[in-house]
């Protein structure tokens, strides 16, 4: 029997990781984005001709009135589910907006508090290599909308009518028919036919995530996105053909992709290895899938300590809790992208628009950052108010004494003026 997932120990985890950008694409991508920064779009079409993006008469930007076109062009049961999943993803992104409120408190001499308000203008990125994925435009450009951000574009190569449908129905003001480091350069940028956003969101392959690294300073960016990744944590209750699609589901996305069986019981590996040779062999994507089967691996927990042990560790994307009961490990995971329970959940839910986001953290770094939320495109700014001159004493007089403790003396002056002006 071939063993598709080969056996590593917890302490070889730290071994297995997967970097997200190597200095060599770092390198290219920083030379095309200084060529886009300073050629606009002429730089823009030169890159998408050569990678295949556009041919010489394509435009390089779809209207809003050509992307309501798209929907013309769409089966009334395509345009439906794009509808219903849209519905989803909106009323979730509705919920997490109005989790967000403004606050305000007294402080000495009068009040404080923060404002929340959306960022102007954001550049979605949707992938087309091996597959479209319109279902990366609705989570990215609905997300956006809900969040109040005015000016939504959307990037996508060679985008199928389905793509511009989708990007349709989200609202996006338009969409850049490009890929790659070139379009998330126009985003960051701006050239003449596309504005310069304020965030730039989405998943991509390598050379978008070093774009969006190399732009990060200037525009705000969700998150760096490697390949896509996969942990299950199953028990001898699990299903070994259930672990073995749910496996698969993921493995098929990329050669890079990497899938993890992390299992309580020793027997379900060979019955997993068995489910997938089995599956695999009408599998269309199976060639994808089992090179990311080729560097990804099974471990054996001794424990429910030692699982969470090894699922933080990994801080996976997308987590997905196959056990008898998952609540007491759901109280304790602490690092995670997402996280999939139940006795029906699974995680190609979460790619497909069951409410929350799909486009989460990777490598990782679910370790410091969560998924794309309305937050990626939202700004919390303080306020100070103060208008009670005799109550603002105290203040004065601290930060007076605060400014000369730090020998800035021209600060020192300005809070002593009110704190003369108070008594």
């Amino acid at each position: 029997m071939t063993e598709w997932l080969k056996r590593a120990t917890p302490e070889q985890l730290s071994q297995q990781r997967l970097d997200l950008v190597d200095p060599k694409t770092l390198q290219s991508v920083s030379a095309i984005m200084e060529e886009v920064r300073k050629g606009g779009d002429e730089a823009v079409r030169k890159y998408a001709l050569r990678f295949g993006d556009l041919q010489a008469d394509d435009a390089l930007v779809i209207s809003r009135a050509e992307l309501e076109q798209a929907l013309k062009h769409i089966s009334a049961n395509e345009r439906a589910l794009l509808e219903r999943t849209a519905a989803r993803i909106q009323a979730f992104a509705d919920l997490q907006r109005h989790a967000i409120k403004e606050v305000s408190t007294r402080v000495p001499g009068g009040t404080a508090g923060h404002s929340v308000s959306p960022m102007d203008s954001a550049g979605c990125y949707a992938p087309a290599g091996r597959h479209p994925l319109p279902s990366s435009v609705l989570m990215t450009a609905i997300t956006a909308r809900v969040a109040g951000v005015k000016q939504v574009w959307v990037a996508s190569p060679k985008p199928s009518v389905l793509t511009k449908a989708a990007a349709a129905i989200a609202g996006a003001d338009a969409l850049l028919a490009v890929g790659g480091a070139q379009a998330i350069a126009a985003l960051a940028y701006g050239t003449q036919s596309v504005p310069r956003c304020d965030a730039i969101v989405g998943p991509g392959n390598r050379w978008v995530t070093a774009a969006k690294k190399l732009a990060s300073g200037q525009v705000a960016i969700d998150m760096l996105a490697g390949p896509s990744e996969l942990v299950v944590l199953a028990d001898r209750s699990s299903s070994p053909q259930l672990l073995a699609a749910d496996l698969l589901a993921q493995a098929e996305h990329d050669s890079d992709a990497q899938v993890i069986l992390v299992s309580l019981d020793e027997a379900i590996f060979d019955e997993v290895n068995r489910e997938l040779g089995v599956q695999l062999r009408d599998l269309p994507t199976a060639e994808t899938a089992k090179q990311a089967l080729s560097h990804s691996f099974s471990v054996l927990a001794k424990d429910e300590a030692q699982a969470i042990e090894i699922c933080d560790a990994l801080a996976p994307e997308h987590l997905q809790l196959s056990v008898r009961d998952p609540e007491p490990y759901r109280k304790k995971l602490r690092h995670y992208g997402a996280l999939f329970s139940g006795i029906a959940g699974a995680e190609v839910f979460g790619d497909y628009g069951a409410g929350p986001n799909h486009v989460l953290p990777t490598s990782g770094t679910a370790r410091i950052t969560g998924g794309l939320s309305v937050l990626n495109f939202l700004r919390v700014r303080t306020w100070l108010h103060l208008d009670d001159t005799r109550g603002v004493a105290t203040l004065a007089k601290d930060a007076t004494d605060f400014a000369r403790l730090e020998g800035l003396e021209a600060h020192a002056r300005a809070a002593e003026l009110r704190y003369q002006n108070s008594r």
